[in-house]
């Protein structure tokens, strides 16, 4: 029998879940404005997990909960991070010296999201259309001769073959984060760091940068363009006015301006800034989220002398506007727009002149909306047909009309609470046709095309093909066309030259080209050879591959590309066995094909057969959810094997739980509650080794007056909270790993950035250093507590969020941090003082570091997948 979907509760959260974004910059960090919600639990391990029938009309608001959480690991206590913390960070880790360990990358490989031999009818996406995938690509410039791809957090990449082939030409610059991309008319390429879509200030970057001949050559340190006014923003639109010979950016700061031509250390001026140049009041916002800039666009005709810009804070404030002006930049005016444009309900926007400069486009986010959780969060798109910033403008389109065009959104295809531009304060775009002012791309989670000025609309880039009736997990039988791209849509282009006639599109899941004609009925992906690599993963695991002995199969969780497989039996081809978001995953070393994988929010999926089935029938299930009834886990919540004993796992919410059935179990049940870190809390980081657990906690996890955080062990032979001195580091505690000769001490890893960097109220107990050694002494304070002893064991390490410490079998000590890897021996961090080297691994967030049954070292990345080493 064909499974077909329940069109009532829709697929999952999975393919939909767009970023948690953070990438290697988190120098001004803060938390969205809009309250965390409340977890209801997983109900036991009831329901499915990242597959095909996750109600999704919530995801949005995890989207947003996994932002903010990814985030206060990196700037509790206070949610404040000073500007120059990570460019500090950055200097500190250039003057470590090299290590002389040698890495490669090991996902520079083709990545089938639609394979179909891995379509469990619960928590696969395969056959949803998404087909070759490869991580967020959040900009976008093509110069008639190569394509260039900027990752949210993976750098740029170059193909100047139609994609066939990739490289990387941006490793050299201190950030991987890119906010922007444009071509300027002498060919050079102007890059904008820092990613702002998510309106999280952790993808922060290090300013502008110009590359002279970017078919050619590749991106120095000496590429930049300005001094420091950029650096720890974020960047939403980098627009090279050549006519005028200047470049703009809206950042996180207000509208700046540079010269096209000048000096390139001279400085960047802040030309449009309302709330630091008094021009509203301010007060009614938190001072990290005043003067965004969205977008500025200058329109046509007007000798450069009309400049539109979107400033605004996506959750609404007093600033929030679209401003104007008619001297070059020299004023500005705060606009009124006419017609169906509400002046009072203006978030974030993009805005787009047609080449004549006749008409105005604008997709524009409903703060109203988005605060009182609509089922989406788009105001609408409009036009101001006169090309006048203040209208009249009509609207063109809305959710409704947009999901009667053909969507997958439609309430009957993917049930309700969720609906066309429900995430469009993060992901949206507007594309104007240079050669026809009514012909006009909208990306929201989709793609739309109207040929007629918005009279008219058509979905040519579907969510996925679940629920409609051309729809079959036989591909056989699958008569769908190939208007299918993965979800969420960041960045367009059109293309000049020899690739005039085409237009791509970047998404969290990759790059894809289609023709500009309204003939075209596919789209083809740019992510085919594996090498746009711009993966986010959160985790990796590894085991033997019995199939094939002396070989491993490498699993790994992804943001919003499911969890993937690289498996000698696929011949180099990595394959997605579970679909949505990928947490932590828990491989049996000595069978690769036994695997728990989390979805999110701890919904732990098992399989035995590697993830093995064709969809064809409900009953032909590979995956089994076996998730702990937890009510405050976090978004990646931690488990793992005891270190010593694999027939013990443990696992972390509010709860410390604990399974001996492992793979023999069936249901969350079949997990003990183990103890209870205490009402609110939330674990952080655990792990467990001869059957003795540590656990790191946070609650109020909010950075905030009411941040706290903690440890729990049972060291002593049953749970206690450890102690902490006034000196331990008031942060969030981001890892924990025993230490394999003292069951009674622990190496416990802090985020966020230490004192010298944090503002505000309690900044002074942010505290120092990164990485702590914990020491029980046997005894009990008045309260209960363990009494520890707390040591600094940081060394040289340079100050930034440190994310996972392994200590391998031979005595080496790798740290995966915000910068990348860095690492030192077992024998120098038991002398207090460690002398830490740096790894050749892309300057981007490492998330997690092992070791795998081969005796070789893994690293997960957020932004350039996963590398392996031998040295």
């Amino acid at each position: 029998m064909i499974l077909t979907p329940d069109v009532s509760a829709t697929k999952r959260r999975g393919v939909r879940r767009a970023a948690l974004c953070v990438v290697a910059g988190a120098a001004l960090a803060f938390t969205p404005l809009l309250a965390l919600p409340s977890y209801a639990g997983n109900g036991g391990g009831g329901g499915g997990g990242g597959g095909r029938f996750v109600d999704a009309g919530d995801q949005a608001a995890e989207l947003m909960t996994s932002q903010a959480e990814f985030a206060q690991a990196r700037s509790a206590p206070t949610g404040l991070v000073a500007p120059g913390a990570y460019a500090a960070a950055y200097s500190q880790l250039s003057a470590l010296p090299a290590a002389s360990s040698s890495w490669t990358s090991i996902t520079n490989v083709p990545y089938n999201s639609d394979d179909p031999r891995y379509r469990d009818p619960s928590a696969s996406n395969s056959s949803g259309g998404a087909g070759y995938v490869s991580g967020r690509v959040q900009a976008l410039a093509v110069d008639g001769h190569c394509i260039f791809a900027g990752g949210a957090a993976g750098g740029i990449k170059r193909s100047c073959d139609n994609g066939t082939s990739w490289t990387p030409i941006a490793d050299a610059l201190p950030t991987q984060s890119i906010g922007s991309m444009s071509i300027a008319p002498d060919g050079a390429l102007w890059v904008a760091t820092g990613d702002g879509t998510t309106g999280s200030t952790t993808y922060v970057g290090a300013g502008v940068f110009r590359l002279a001949s970017p078919d050619t050559t590749t991106f120095s340190a000496a590429s930049k363009v300005g001094g420091t006014e950029l650096d720890s923003q974020v960047i939403r639109r980098i627009l090279v006015d050549a006519a005028n010979g200047r470049v703009f950016v809206a950042a996180s700061r207000g509208l700046y301006v540079h010269s096209l031509s000048g000096a390139s250390n001279t400085a960047w001026n802040r030309s449009l800034a309302p709330c630091a140049q008094g021009m509203v009041s301010c007060t009614d916002v938190n001072a990290s989220y005043r003067d965004i800039a969205n977008d500025v666009a200058v329109q046509p005709g007007t000798g450069g002398q009309v400049i539109l810009a979107n400033v605004a804070w996506r959750s609404g404030a007093a600033y929030n506007g679209f401003y104007l002006s008619r001297d070059g930049g020299a004023t500005w005016a705060k606009v009124n727009p006419l017609g169906a444009i509400n002046p009072k309900d203006v978030g974030n926007a993009t805005v787009q002149y047609s080449a004549d400069g006749s008409k105005l486009y604008v997709v524009l986010e409903s703060p109203t909306a988005l605060n009182s959780g609509a089922a989406s969060a788009l105001a609408g798109v409009y036009v101001s047909d006169t090309g006048a910033a203040a209208g009249p403008y009509n609207q063109i389109a809305n959710p409704s009309t947009l999901a009667q065009s053909g969507s997958a959104e439609r309430k009957q295809r993917i049930g309700k609470g969720y609906a066309p531009g429900v995430q469009s304060w993060y992901n949206q775009f507007i594309g104007v046709d240079p050669a026809n002012a009514k012909h006009v791309y909208v990306g929201l989670e989709e793609v739309y095309e109207s040929w007629d000025g918005g009279t008219s609309w058509k979905t040519i880039g579907r969510y996925w093909d679940f629920g409609f009736p051309c729809w079959s997990n036989i591909d056989a039988d699958n008569t769908c066309d190939g208007n299918v791209l993965h979800s969420d849509q960041h960045t367009i282009a059109f293309g000049s030259g020899t690739s005039a006639g085409q237009v791509y599109v970047g998404n969290d899941g990759g790059l894809y080209q289609r023709a500009v004609s309204p003939t075209a009925s596919s789209w083809r992906s740019l992510s085919t050879s594996g090498q746009l690599n711009l993966l986010q993963y959160y985790s990796v695991g590894v085991g033997k591959d019995v199939a094939h002995p002396g070989q491993v199969q490498v699993w790994g969780g992804l943001q919003d590309n499911g969890v993937s497989l690289l498996d000698p039996a696929n011949n180099g081809v990595m394959v997605s066995p579970y679909g949505g978001d990928g947490g932590q995953q828990l491989v049996d070393p000595e069978n690769g094909c036994r695997t728990v994988g989390e979805y999110v929010d701890l919904t732990l999926q098992m399989t035995t057969n590697c993830g093995v089935a064709d969809g064809s029938a409900a009953s032909d299930s590979s995956i089994v959810t076996i998730a702990p009834a937890d009510p405050l886990p976090r978004f990646i919540a931690p488990f793992s094997a005891d270190q010593t004993d694999p027939n013990t796992w443990v696992a972390g919410g509010e709860y410390v739980w604990t399974n001996t059935k492992t793979w023999a179990s069936t249901s969350g049940a079949d997990w003990t509650k183990a103890a209870d870190t205490g009402a609110g809390h939330s674990i952080t980081a655990l792990a467990s080794r001869n059957h003795v657990v540590w656990a790191g906690w946070c609650g109020s996890c909010n950075p905030g007056s009411s941040f706290a955080r903690g440890l729990m062990t049972n060291a002593n032979g049953s749970y206690q909270q450890v102690a902490a001195p006034a000196g331990a580091p008031l942060r969030m505690v981001t890892g924990v790993t025993p230490d394999p000769a003292d069951a009674h001490s622990s190496y416990v890893l802090f985020g966020g950035y230490s004192r010298s960097w944090v503002d505000g109220p309690g900044s002074d107990l942010a505290g120092a250093g990164h990485l702590w050694k914990v020491t029980l002494t046997g005894a009990t304070d008045s309260a209960g507590q363990a009494v520890a002893t707390w040591t600094d064991v940081s060394g040289n390490l340079p100050d930034v969020p440190a994310d996972n410490l392994l200590i391998t079998s031979t005595g080496r000590v790798v740290l995966a941090t915000d910068l990348g890897v860095v690492e030192t021996t077992l024998a120098s961090l038991r002398t207090g003082s460690p002398r830490w080297s740096r790894d050749a691994i892309p300057v981007t967030i490492a998330t997690q570091a092992v070791e795998g049954p081969d005796g070789k070292l893994y690293v997960a990345t957020y932004g350039r997948g996963i590398y392996r080493t031998t040295a």
